[in-house]
């Protein structure tokens, strides 16, 4: 067991503290992408943090990589074996096939995600994702209406340089032919791959289509094209879907070697991408078709259509561009009080059963140091009560952006406030 370190706690490696008044950011992200699954008919999933480890080894694939070498897991003191959610998907899957809602279930989530991942711009061992997942369905529309929803989402944050990725994974049956043509590819290239992949692609080769080392996308480049071995059920859809996205304006392009990395994708695969983040780490979201996921999981079959945007790596895309800047909210009204605090804590909590934002001061400060602290709260109005003001029953109330001042009863101040001078 490692040394116990000194000094105060500290937050692991790989986590962050997003602090006020960043946070404000983060609320607005959410509040905006809630508006619009709304809009699309998507209510709000939240499923527990913790899972059967055994959901994940089922669903995302017992050898995947999230699996094998991230997924943090634990035995708790009633020898269950739990994990922690290293993804958005197959926890609403399981939800959705243990309570059996009715068809189609169609839900948006906010959730954190963990992953023992080395930490990087954007990539944390604990992420949080945005996303919505659309289940009991596969109608190609289902597809192309998730798709514009998250298109749609990157457009209302201002971002005009993400790139959207389709491609399909194939069906059952179609996609063993694949394999094999892709499989017999590799074997004539496998000294040329990376190190991971050399001796590894046998057991499932497209990953190495997932891989973004230069050794491996060199090689793929010429590759048998996925979408050259699908049979005609599975491209109708594909082309369903595609021509629905040109009928909504939903600028795409084919790239053969999107398959996304988690084993429970079939069909229609996409991902969002912006060219002003790093390179080989430039996604800002993505998503697909995943029609046996649920039957994986021990559940009836049940087609399934979703996507999941990492919140951290969308903040740095907006950055990039200098979109959705965020200003925190400032207070409307500032109660300075000079008689002791029980005025403005009164006050204060009038003002807010009013549906204002009012703030105070503590720790019986000076008039000069609260009016200081009241200009720096960016607040229009300083509502201030000192000994005259109490005997007389009425508030000084200053315009803190240069406007006249004035002294009016204590009893006018909410509806003074509340008829728009505030918030004008």
């Amino acid at each position: 067991m490692a040394e116990e370190p000194t000094g105060p706690p500290r937050g692991p490696v790989g986590t962050r503290d997003v602090l006020w008044p960043e946070s404000a950011r983060w609320e607005q992200l959410v509040a905006r992408f809630a508006r619009r699954a709304r809009l699309a008919g998507y209510g709000l999933l939240v499923t527990p943090v913790l899972e059967e480890a055994r959901l994940f080894r089922r669903g995302v694939g017992e050898a995947s990589e999230v699996v094998t070498k991230e997924m943090y897991e634990l035995t708790d003191r009633g020898g269950r074996h739990l994990a922690l959610r290293p993804e958005g998907t197959a926890p609403v899957v399981r939800a959705f096939v243990q309570h059996n809602p009715p068809v189609p279930y169609k839900a948006w989530y906010v959730t954190p995600a963990f992953r023992y991942e080395r930490p990087q711009a954007g990539r944390y061992r604990q992420h949080h994702q945005l996303g919505v997942e659309a289940l009991g369905s596969d109608d190609p529309d289902l597809d192309v209406e998730v798709i514009a929803l998250a298109a749609g989402f990157y457009v209302e944050l201002g971002l005009s340089r993400v790139a959207l990725a389709v491609n399909s994974m194939g069906c059952g049956e179609d996609r063993p032919a694949y394999l094999s043509a892709l499989r017999a590819y590799l074997d004539t290239h496998a000294a040329e791959l990376c190190d991971e992949h050399r001796e590894r692609y046998g057991a499932n080769p497209l990953r190495v289509l997932d891989c973004k080392r230069p050794a491996c996308m060199a090689v793929t480049a010429g590759a048998p094209r996925l979408v050259d071995f699908l049979d005609a059920p599975c491209a109708a859809h594909f082309a369903r879907v595609r021509a629905g996205l040109d009928a909504l304006g939903v600028h795409h392009h084919l790239e053969p070697r999107l398959v996304r990395g988690l084993d429970y994708y079939t069909r229609t695969t996409f991902e969002f991408s912006d060219p002003g983040l790093e390179s080989a780490q430039n996604a800002v979201g993505g998503g697909g078709r995943y029609d046996g996921l649920a039957e994986a999981i021990g559940g009836k079959p049940a087609p399934g259509v979703g996507f999941g945007i990492g919140i951290e790596r969308l903040l740095l895309a907006c950055d990039a561009e200098a979109a959705f800047a965020v200003a925190a909210p400032a207070p409307e009204v500032f109660v300075v009080d000079l008689t002791g605090g029980e005025e403005g804590r009164d006050l204060a909590e009038e003002l807010r059963r009013a549906g204002l934002a009012a703030v105070r001061a503590f720790d019986d400060r000076s008039l000069k140091a609260q009016l200081r602290l009241a200009d720096r709260s960016g607040a229009r109005w300083a509502a201030v009560v000192g000994p005259a003001e109490k005997d007389k029953g009425t508030v000084q109330l200053k315009d803190l952006r240069g406007g006249s001042d004035r002294e009016l009863p204590r009893d006018r101040l909410v509806a003074e406030l509340s008829g728009g001078e505030v918030r004008q």
